[in-house]
């Protein structure tokens, strides 16, 4: 079977046309759900710079495209093996999907009343392995954590309705019961 010739840049300007067409984010993660699945899956857009991972960070967020307003924002993320990212919430609303191994994504929730700058209590909820086109999509505000627990680097697909570095995100220690501000690096 044939794969799906299914473009970065098609993705692309049919992103553009959702988010200009809709603004409920409901509605904006069903419709750039399948459409990230049929790009992630095409694999259009993968190179094997891409498994290029930062050893400090633990993993690589490589830039398929970013809108100059910062808006609409899409990453090939590599995860090291045994390795991955503490609790997190993104700013935006964010669809990912799997491409190459399985990564976890435990699911968390803020029990706090947000009072206390620095302070987050969570409880955590729920995971789901994520595989080769599997799809979690996470509304503004879901906090998740993701681990690759396989002996070699992972690779998911990532869409967001803002560049990560311009929303405002944090990251949390369910433990300590702390959060932070979180910047990524980006190649």
């Amino acid at each position: 079977m044939e794969k799906d010739a299914y473009t970065l840049q098609e993705f692309i300007g049919d992103l553009r046309r959702i988010t200009s067409e809709v603004s409920d984010e409901r509605t904006i993660l069903s419709r750039v759900r399948p459409l990230a699945k049929r790009a992630a899956l095409s694999k259009s857009w993968l190179t094997p710079e891409l498994y290029f991972a930062d050893q400090e960070q633990g993993y690589g967020v490589n830039v398929l495209h970013a809108e100059p307003d910062h808006t609409l924002f899409v990453v090939a993320v590599s995860w090291l093996a045994g390795r991955g990212a503490a609790p997190h919430n993104h700013g935006t609303w964010a669809v990912v999907v799997g491409v190459d191994g399985p990564e976890r994504n435990v699911f968390w929730e803020r029990e706090d009343d947000r009072s206390r700058p620095g302070y987050a209590e969570l409880k955590k909820i729920g995971e789901k392995v994520c595989d080769e086109g599997d799809v979690v999509a996470l509304p503004t505000g879901a906090i998740h954590e993701v681990q690759n627990e396989t002996d070699r680097t992972t690779l998911s697909f990532h869409v967001y309705g803002r560049h990560l570095n311009h929303t405002g995100r944090s990251q949390f220690d369910p433990k300590n019961r702390t959060e932070t501000p979180l910047i990524v690096k980006t190649q």
